[in-house]
């Protein structure tokens, strides 16, 4: 079958449709999706009938898809049968109904690719954008010369009659940046700042009703909101009726943009968006992003999903920034690369100068703006690092402080394309005392007064929401919400990577604290999985009037807990790794405990679905009916298998598939004997591998051993298997051969064929029906790849190597990353111990180094897991100082220096290597895949976790391993030490024929 692009946008809805179906079941109201306009333009003849066919064709498939929705909610009533009491041949549990022959015909049939739909990601973004990212980066020489007063910019100049037929605008936003965590934990904040901002604002705003406020995160608001009294909470709502007080974004945090999934991004601003409607009635209008590292436009499609029409971002490159502002282009609207018309463009400010605390948001000037910073007027506790202090405001000063502060807003207006000025008000944490409430709005509004009240200065001056001036830069460009964009201009790509100054560029973040990104995708699954067996069993327990024993309110107290710490782990510096210890010590420590608790609700909810006998279920928290097949100790250690232990009574084995596609999957679990048995969901015996399990490199256990099989399930459905223990077991068991130093050939297994060798220049191979692999006989590392499709041979050579940082000042760490040059090989003395498997469901290679266990393993099976190849690795550089460890795949692949990264795990970026960018400049962003091809085949990195590729370049992808948390630069931003736990990275790797698998 024939994969059209239609037919891929047309599965993404599907997708999405099932996944806020799922939330409809929760109770967790609507996430509105505007419609998108029809496109324009026409079409020959031929391809109109073309297109009509292809419309029926998904018009058909709508139906179908709508039936399928129907029966999920009415899917309970009809599950197959499944486990009983001496029930030996339980069925998969389907619960989109129906057989999966009936939904896919040839189950085992992968879909072809279209030449055409691998080169969307590099033919996207020319339809329709003014301004391509690929293309600004290609132009701008990335030089820094010094631009005066805006030291990353230039000098700017005016006419003061400029303003004479049409008055300034200004709009003076005040904000308080609240990181739900940093220096921190997010208890902390909230205890020592954060509710005392929310408590004076609602004095202070009262006070006045032409002052303005603005706020973003909603997981500080709600926790404050839950202990105030009705008379406060009365006088927000007034607040936020009258204009004074606008919730920005609404998200429950200020996401990463770049390690971020998308779905943890949708999660948590469902979250935020749903506490709002439910205690406010309010819905956010624009979007605030002023702290994340890079900016992506991910962000920018959802916010425009949700609702949203206009945006402000801050974090780019300042080179971007400089460029933009002599184009006066730093207002925009914002298009999606793959979007042939305009239905995703979202209207973004962005901010031009350095920072966006005081200093540098009034004007280019940083020296003049903190003199209107009035929490440093002199005697406070902060002061302007220019040595000049503010002045508090009198009939003395007022005029030419007005004026002086006019200056800067004037040379700001000069940057864009209206005569309407933005200059937010605020710094991290800022409003905290009542002083500083008074000391900023007494001030600023005597400015105002004196400003509006000389007509020949032409300049409205005043507080204001960010939706107050989206609003009248609106109607100063003539835009309506339904009306062109042509005033502004349109842009495609992204703003990655982020550099503040220098050569700083801030992806060291991108690989820091590993063991937490893993962490975070972990919830993100179990997430997902508890969400749809609790809403159908809830269904099943109404049905069966078993709402008195299932435990329904407690499960839903766990879900929208879990839910709102993974939320707060989407916070900028939470998955990101640039938190102080002890604060990524409670983040961790609330996923942890989210992770546990969200194993009881799946297995409360697994427990009645799995049941023909509905009235044989009885809930007890003292014996679960069901056990998890991993054990994780603490929030800091990695998981272990639980040891299944077997007896001539079937053991069931519960398997569940979250997504909307049939799956076909090795699945590996732990038993205590090697006679065993498996059957499947319909009773038939399933072929097994029987694998050893090992303590440490050559020492095997014999309390455990490891049963990989393939299961296959239909849509979100679950596969009841059944384990058994059987002396007359036809389980395949394992070979292995082990190279070592010195092999004393002495190396004997009761069960077990083990064959023990000296290194050697000979290649070791393993191979499968797709691909045949040589490795190193002294390294263990792969070196070349035959695909046996086309019977040809790849080059491709993994090899590992350090990187050091800069000697000066500033270092590699949490934020930077600042090398000391070019990577060193990873050198070793002695050859490391390479320990092979080759068995019936797969073969693998590992490689014992001392800072890293590497392995590569070959899945003997059909369909995609038997084209890719996995490779997994366990790093621990705990001694070593101010070094990390990257992982390099080189290749023959002749990319000519373009390759593919992808965006929030949610879309394609295409990219360039540039020789101009320092090397630290091409570390991005990758949530799930980057990749490099040229006109044959494509080399492709998937990640389990967050990582950043440090560069990719004719053939070769490199990946940092492990990041170490040193010393950073004097910004109070960087992490002194190391996370002191084994950080566990896990890769799948392909070597693709462009037409051979899915994009």
């Amino acid at each position: 079958m024939k994969l059209s692009r239609q037919f891929t946008v047309f599965g993404s809805a599907v997708f999405c449709v099932v996944i806020f179906s799922l939330y409809l079941m929760l109770d967790r109201g609507h996430f509105d999706h505007p419609k998108s306009p029809r496109r324009e333009g026409t079409f020959p003849k031929g391809q109109l009938s073309i297109l009509q066919e292809k419309i029926d064709h998904l018009e058909r498939l709508l139906a179908e898809n709508n039936e399928i929705i129907s029966n999920i909610r009415d899917s309970v009533i009809n599950l197959s049968e499944s486990v009983k009491d001496g029930q030996k041949n339980p069925e998969a549990i389907n619960f989109s109904q129906g057989s999966v022959s009936e939904l896919f015909p040839s189950a085992s049939v992968l879909f072809a690719v279209d030449s055409e739909d691998c080169l969307f990601a590099s033919k996207s973004g020319s339809h329709g954008s003014d301004v391509q990212m690929l293309d600004v980066y290609d132009i701008l020489p990335f030089d820094n010369p010094d631009g005066g007063v805006w030291k990353q910019g230039f000098d700017i100049t005016y006419n003061e009659n400029e303003w004479d037929s049409e008055p300034l605008q200004v709009f003076v936003v005040p904000h308080s940046h609240n990181d739900p965590g940093w220096l921190k934990t997010f208890d902390d904040y909230f205890r020592d700042q954060t509710q005392h901002i929310l408590n004076n604002m609602v004095i202070k705003l009262q006070e006045d009703n032409r002052r303005k406020f603005i706020w973003s995160e909603i997981s500080y608001f709600s926790k404050w909101w839950d202990g105030i009294d009705s008379q406060k909470k009365d006088a927000v709502k007034r607040l936020i009726k009258d204009g004074q007080f606008e919730i920005v974004t609404g998200g429950w945090v200020m996401s990463d943009e770049a390690s971020a999934h998308y779905f943890a991004i949708i999660d948590q601003l469902i979250e935020g968006h749903q506490w709002l409607e439910k205690n406010l009635g309010v819905k956010p209008k624009a979007g605030w992003a002023v702290d994340p590292f890079g900016l992506s436009p991910t962000m920018a499609y959802l916010l425009k999903r949700a609702g949203f029409s206009n945006m402000l971002i801050q974090r780019v490159h300042y080179s971007v920034k400089k460029h933009f502002a002599t184009q006066k282009t730093l207002e925009f609207f914002w298009r999606q690369n793959w979007d042939l018309g305009s239905s995703t463009d979202i209207l973004c400010h962005m901010m031009p100068f350095y920072s966006y605390d005081i200093p540098h948001t009034c004007g280019p000037d940083p020296k003049i703006c903190c003199q209107f910073d009035f929490k440093r007027l002199p005697g406070g506790r902060i002061s302007c690092p220019w040595r000049v202090p503010p002045e508090a405001i009198h009939a003395g000063n007022v005029q030419h402080r007005a004026w002086l502060i006019l200056d800067q807003y004037r040379k700001k207006s000069k940057l864009f394309r209206t005569k309407v000025v933005l200059a937010p008000l605020g710094d991290d944490f800022r409003y905290v005392e009542s002083s500083e409430w008074d000391q900023q709005y007494q001030n600023y509004q005597k400015l105002f007064d004196y400003m509006n009240s000389r007509p020949e200065w032409h300049v409205k001056a005043q507080f204001g929401t960010l939706s107050d001036y989206f609003e009248a830069l609106r109607k100063a460009s003539n835009l309506g919400e339904k009306s062109t964009s042509s005033f502004f201009p349109v842009l495609s790509g992204d703003f990655f990577t982020y550099a503040d100054r220098d050569n700083h560029y801030w992806s060291g973040y991108f690989t820091s604290r590993p063991f937490y990104k893993r962490l975070d995708r972990v919830l993100e699954s179990y997430i997902r999985a508890a969400e749809i067996l609790y809403s159908l069993a809830l269904v099943q327990s109404r049905k069966y009037e078993k709402m008195n024993v299932f435990p329904a309110v407690d499960s839903y107290k766990l879900l929208t807990e879990a839910r709102r710490n993974f939320g707060l782990f989407q916070h900028h510096d939470a998955i990101t790794g640039t938190a102080k210890d002890w604060v990524v010590v409670d983040y961790g420590t609330r996923l942890f405990h989210s992770i546990m608790n969200l194993k009881k609700v799946i297995i409360d909810s697994a427990h009645i679905l799995v049941l023909k006998d509905k009235n044989a279920y009885n809930y007890d928290t003292s014996t679960p009916f069901l056990k998890m097949d991993d054990v994780q100790a603490s929030q800091d250690s990695l998981p272990h298998k639980t040891v299944i232990k077997l007896t001539l009574q079937p053991r069931y084995l519960l398997i569940l598939n979250p997504t909307e596609q049939e799956r076909f999957s090795v699945v590996s679990v732990h038993v205590n004997s090697p006679k065993v048995k498996l059957l499947s969901p319909l009773g038939k015996p399933v072929t097994v591998q029987i694998s050893a399990v090992w303590d440490g490199a050559t020492t095997i256990s014999h309390e455990e051993y490891q049963v990989s099989f393939v299961a296959h399930l239909p849509p979100l459905g679950i596969g009841v298997y059944q384990l058994l223990e059987d002396e007359s077991s036809e389980a395949v068991l394992a070979d292995y051969n082990i190279y070592i130093r010195n092999s004393r050939q002495e190396m004997t297994d009761r069960l077990f064929k083990i064959k023990e060798m000296e290194n050697s220049a000979d290649n070791i191979i393993i191979e499968n029906a797709y691909m045949k692999l040589w490795f190193s006989g002294m390294s263990g590392l792969l070196e070349k790849i035959n695909t046996k499709e086309d019977g040809k041979n790849h080059q491709m050579k993994v090899e590992f190597a350090w990187y050091g940082t800069t000697s000066n000042r500033d270092k590699s760490g949490a934020y930077l990353f600042l090398p000391d040059g070019d990577a060193k090989p990873y050198i070793f003395t002695d050859p490391p111990t390479i320990r092979v498997a080759h068995g019936r469901i797969f073969s693998e290679v590992v490689c014992f180094f001392h800072h890293v266990t590497h392995t590569m393993r070959l899945y003997q099976v059909q369909g995609l897991e038997g084209q890719s190849l996995e490779v997994s690795n366990i790093v621990d550089i705990r001694g070593e100082y101010n070094r990390e460890l990257a992982m390099r795949i080189s290749s023959d692949i002749n990319s000519q220096n373009r390759f593919y990264t992808d965006l929030n795990g949610f879309q394609i970026q295409p990219r360039l290597t540039l020789s101009k960018l320092p090397l630290q400049a091409n570390i991005y962003p990758m949530t799930t895949m980057a990749y490099i091809q040229d006109g044959g085949v494509r080399l492709t990195l998937h990640s389990a976790q967050s990582l950043g590729v440090a560069s990719l370049k004719n053939g070769q992808l490199e990946v940092i391993m492990d990041r170490r948390l040193m010393q950073d630069d004097n910004r109070g931003l960087g992490q002194g030490v190391q996370d002191n736990k084994i950080t566990a990275n896990i890769f799948r790797l392909l070597l693709e024929r462009r037409h051979g698998t899915d994009v």
